[in-house]
Order: structure tokens, then C-alpha cells, then sequence
């Protein structure tokens, strides 16, 4: 399976309401943010926010290159939750 169709699948899965087969809490781009690992002969992740009740947020997809996620790429997902958090308050006003 490529990891573009892995990806939908586990979105999916999340959608449902249950946890993607391989996940970790991503807290250093924020609260509530998760990583979905998904494993093709390359390493991709997809970080992404499912705590709103109008739907999940995807915030960065990438594929990994080493064991350690890069800083530009949390530093990416980080800028998009503020983003995003930015918008939802807008919104309520």
C-alpha cells in the first residue's frame, strides 16, 4: 500500500473515532496534536489535531529522513495550529 493511501485509511480510522495502528502525541507543536507513522519502505508522518468537533486538521505531512523529526517540519506544524486557532477564534466573535 503507498503511503498516500495508507494516510486516507488512517484518517479515516480517526474519523471514526478510533486511533490510527501507529500514532504518538506530538506535544512539542502543541496539545492535542497527534503523528500518524506510517511505514513503506520510507518513513511519511502526518500531524494532525482531531480535538475540534467540526472535523480533524491536518497540519503537515513529510516524509522522515532520519530518526529524529526535523525542527523545520514541527516548526511547519507548529505555525499551522496558530494558525488554525487564530481562525477558530475569529470565527467566534
Amino acid at each position: 500500500m503507498d503511503a498516500r493511501r495508507s494516510a486516507g485509511f488512517q484518517l479515516r480510522v480517526v474519523q471514526r473515532g478510533f486511533d490510527p495502528s501507529d500514532w504518538k502525541a506530538m506535544a512539542s507543536v502543541g496539545p492535542g496534536v497527534r503523528e500518524i507513522r506510517i511505514h513503506t519502505g520510507l518513513e511519511h508522518r502526518v500531524l494532525y489535531i482531531a480535538k475540534f468537533s467540526e472535523g480533524i486538521y491536518i497540519l503537515h505531512g513529510f516524509e522522515k529522513k532520519s530518526r529524529k523529526t526535523a525542527q523545520r517540519d514541527v516548526a511547519i506544524a507548529k505555525s499551522r495550529l496558530q494558525e488554525l486557532v487564530r481562525a477558530r477564534r475569529s470565527e467566534k466573535r
